[in-house]
């Protein structure tokens, strides 16, 4: 026991941590104040944002996130330094060790950011129906990583926001009631009037479309093989385009079948006109020509 006490002077142990106090107790008010000062920002920033109508994904992120672990982490700094630790190296440390992990997560932190523009512009909400990247369905959430669709096939699509912000996206439910263009298309010979006729009388035995939208035939291009015609019908909601275009162009198939309108597959015509005597002696002359 006197070896202990030889080897470890308790008397000096205890000088020490008595000084130290003051520095401990510095530290601990220094963070105290950083609390406080972190609760009464939470609470005006949370004021600001509830009158800004942003969405909750955006303001935990803001608040419980961004703005916590700020005021924190300087507070937790700032209280070192009332210890003795050696601050600025730490600093040094941290933000060399920032860089490196933002270049291996840039692309997560692209995706946060494109998630909080969708969550401020609004472009499309969950329960939208909408197309982007070649994929069509119901949005069913939306993250600050990724929005998640429901594809018409019952598959689960999880889209990164920051393809969807490059991309063009098509949202079929933001507008309420849209049109469906299904094209169709007849002979040169035959008449467009009877063409539109048939196809408006067909269109009438169709059900879920908008009684309160017309549904009508135009003349979109003279082709090569045919006069291409646009059946023009409205729906209430976007979900149902897909199935909609099917029976419309179901329905336009049978409609011209049974008034004897003639839909052509594409084919080329070359006409052979005033050829001269010598061009058909030099076909004669090749192998397999016109005169073999």
């Amino acid at each position: 026991m006197d070896e202990l006490a030889q080897l470890v002077d308790v008397q000096a142990l205890l000088t020490r941590l008595v000084g130290y106090l003051p520095q401990v107790g510095a530290a601990i008010f220094v963070f105290a104040v950083f609390w406080f000062g972190f609760r009464v920002l939470r609470r005006l920033l949370d004021a600001a944002i509830s009158r800004m109508d942003i969405h909750d994904a955006v303001r935990d992120l803001l608040v419980d996130k961004l703005l916590r672990y700020s005021v924190l982490l300087v507070g937790v700094v700032m209280a070192a330094d009332q210890l003795g630790f050696n601050v600025a190296a730490a600093l040094a440390g941290l933000g060399v060790a920032g860089i490196a992990v933002g270049f291996a997560a840039q692309d997560s932190v692209a995706n946060v950011i494109a998630g909080v523009l969708i969550f401020w512009d609004k472009p499309f909400q969950v329960g939208d129906w909408i197309k982007t990247e070649g994929e069509f369905g119901k949005v069913v959430q939306i993250t600050l990583r990724s929005t998640r669709i429901r594809t018409m096939r019952n598959t689960f699509v999880v889209v990164p926001n920051k393809r969807i912000i490059d991309a063009i996206l098509e949202n079929y439910t933001k507008q309420g009631s849209m049109r469906v263009d299904v094209p169709v298309g007849i002979a040169y010979k035959e008449s467009i009037s009877a063409a539109r006729s048939a196809l408006l009388a067909g269109m009438g035995e169709l059900k879920g479309l908008c009684a309160e939208r017309k549904t009508d035939v135009v003349v979109s291009e003279l082709g090569d093989s045919s006069v291409n015609l646009t059946v023009r019908v409205w729906i209430e909601s976007g979900e149902h385009i897909q199935g909609t275009f099917a029976q419309v162009l179901e329905a336009a198939k049978a409609a011209l079948d049974e008034a004897g309108i003639e839909i052509p597959f594409p084919h080329l015509q070359l006409f052979v006109d005033d050829v001269e005597d010598r061009v058909w002696k030099g076909l004669a002359s090749v192998p397999g020509g016109a005169a073999s």
